[in-house]
């Protein structure tokens, strides 16, 4: 267990650490907040154990699967947080099927001894969501925050389906039979 897998474990360990306190409003009205500073350090963990990664080639199997997966986890448990107050249902439907429908072709993948790695497309709509749930938690105020969350969901959405794409064609020949 090299450091940048130490490091995707902790971001997975710190996503019921923020959903307590977003939820639970533990913290009273910083509760928000300190939420926050959690995802935000979560997020951070993703970018560090990948430059980790590559600059001390530290890359294996269990960081290409996990990574992406603790990403998924962080992201959609803050999403899906978020719904009743700040997101679109829609919106997070849309995430999260492309993150089944991407895990799906992992497994498949998986099985034929395949790992298939992130992509930048990826890399981007895992920015974007990040930087939406930032966006929402910062609980802003003023008569453009409508319009800016409603641009930071709309390419969240759309770098989503841009990169299920993607992926997919990438990947078709994993779909193929031996």
């Amino acid at each position: 267990m090299n450091l940048p897998n130490k490091l995707t474990v902790a971001r997975v360990c710190l996503i019921p650490v923020f959903l307590v306190i977003y939820l639970g409003q533990i913290f009273g009205p910083a509760s928000h907040y300190v939420a926050l500073a959690i995802f935000a350090v979560a997020s951070a963990t993703d970018w560090l154990d990948g430059y980790i990664a590559r600059k001390h080639h530290l890359i294996t199997n269990f960081g290409k699967f996990m990574d992406p997966l603790a990403d998924k986890l962080l992201v959609c448990s803050a999403m899906v947080a978020m719904v009743p107050l700040r997101l679109p249902a829609w919106a997070v439907i849309i995430i999260i099927s492309r993150e089944f429908i991407i895990t799906g072709f992992r497994l498949i993948a998986a099985e034929k001894n395949m790992v298939l790695a992130a992509d930048i497309w990826g890399k981007i709509k895992t920015v974007t969501q990040m930087l939406l749930i930032i966006f929402l938690l910062l609980e802003l105020s003023g008569a453009w925050v409508p319009a800016v969350s409603w641009i930071l969901i709309t390419l969240s959405v759309f770098f989503t389906i841009l990169s299920a794409c993607n992926y997919i064609f990438k990947n078709l020949n994993v779909l193929k039979e031996d």
